[in-house]
């Protein structure tokens, strides 16, 4: 279920490339979400009427239900329109991910080349390349099954993540203008983050293992790169040398 929203956040990463994000970004994320989410219950609806949901355990479920009603020629229809869907939501999340390296690449994060900015369309091309040529080769040498489960895992801790972010952004910089803030909090992030790890746990001890070594190799990159070139790094050892250079005189330094 999870899965089917994962496109959605990928909205947020075009934060950038909004004309007024302020305006655009909470009717991209909502809107859209309300619509879906109202759909998905109606097919589901649908499907466990026409077919039990125990034999709905399939990879083509909306098939099955079709297939239920006798008209056999609708399959074709239904396998079209999933081929569709599938290729749009790949173009999204490359679209998003290059988008993530870009910022990355503006807080120093990673190297230089992921902000860069075609001169002609204003996107970041060689992020968009790189993110590309890696899909297609891991799509190419991996089974499905276990990019399904290495994509479930990855945006689970994601949204755990993110979650975490926003109750820590909360504590330490409540000053910050927020045009969009997130309601109910700290109950909601709380929530996010119990079901996101609920449902980690639950995934194979493999696809776990996997998330180990991803998550090993990008501290590897942190503590290598990112965190001798990070903005944020410069700025904190700024303020605190403010700091002490100010700290006889009674004043204070900006440390957070």
């Amino acid at each position: 279920m999870f899965f089917a929203y994962i496109g959605f956040d990928a909205v947020s990463t075009t934060a950038q490339e909004a004309k007024n994000p302020k305006r655009d970004m909470p009717i991209g994320l909502l809107v859209p979400l309300g619509i879906c989410t109202v759909l998905y219950i109606m097919v589901s609806a649908l499907l466990t009427h026409l077919v039990p949901y125990s034999q709905l355990n399939v990879p083509d479920p909306v098939v099955q239900g079709i297939r239920a009603t006798g008209q056999q020629w609708a399959t074709f229809l239904v396998e079209i329109g999933a081929l569709a869907g599938l290729a749009s939501v790949m173009l999204v999340m490359l679209l998003g991910q290059s988008r993530v390296f870009y910022s990355m690449s503006r807080d120093r994060l990673l190297w230089p080349w992921a902000a860069r900015i075609h001169p002609r369309f204003r996107t970041p091309y060689i992020s968009s390349i790189v993110v590309g040529l890696i899909v297609a080769v891991l799509a190419m040498l991996v089974p499905l099954d276990v990019l399904d489960e290495m994509t479930s895992v990855g945006t689970l801790l994601a949204f755990a993540l993110v979650s975490a972010g926003v109750l820590v952004m909360r504590k330490t910089h409540p000053e910050l203008n927020r045009p969009f803030k997130t309601p109910f909090v700290p109950v909601i992030p709380i929530l996010s983050i119990i079901f996101s790890a609920g449902v980690i746990v639950s995934l194979a001890p493999a696809t776990q293992i996997r998330l180990v070594v991803w998550l090993l190799l990008g501290l590897l990159i942190y503590f290598n790169y990112g965190r001798k070139h990070s903005k944020v790094q410069f700025s904190l050892m700024n303020a605190n040398s403010t700091s002490a250079q100010h700290g006889s005189s009674g004043e204070t330094g900006y440390v957070e």
